[in-house]
């Protein structure tokens, strides 16, 4: 399952969030999006875990909690659309 993640502080990294969603399972991949003109994090990632009722209990424990001091909304990511 792809997760998303949001409101995240600048100072996260993939590695911080591999290892607190690692806390629950299995995690794919962890990416931080950033900016390319700028160099700094978006704010947001996207989280890869292969196993749902692993990524559920991810969602579920840790939406709306602190981390580096912002509280983090997390969900279930959305397909990208194609553009007409």
């Amino acid at each position: 399952m792809n997760l998303y993640v949001g409101n995240l502080a600048r100072q996260v990294n993939d590695q911080a969030l591999e290892a607190l969603f690692g806390e629950f399972g299995k995690v794919s991949s962890a990416n931080v999006i950033v900016d390319p003109q700028a160099g700094e994090s978006r704010g947001f990632a996207f989280v890869e875990m292969p196993y749902d009722n692993e990524a559920k209990e991810a969602i579920r424990q840790l939406k709306n909690v602190e981390f580096f001091g912002r509280k983090m909304f997390i969900s279930e990511a959305r397909q990208k659309q194609a553009k007409r």
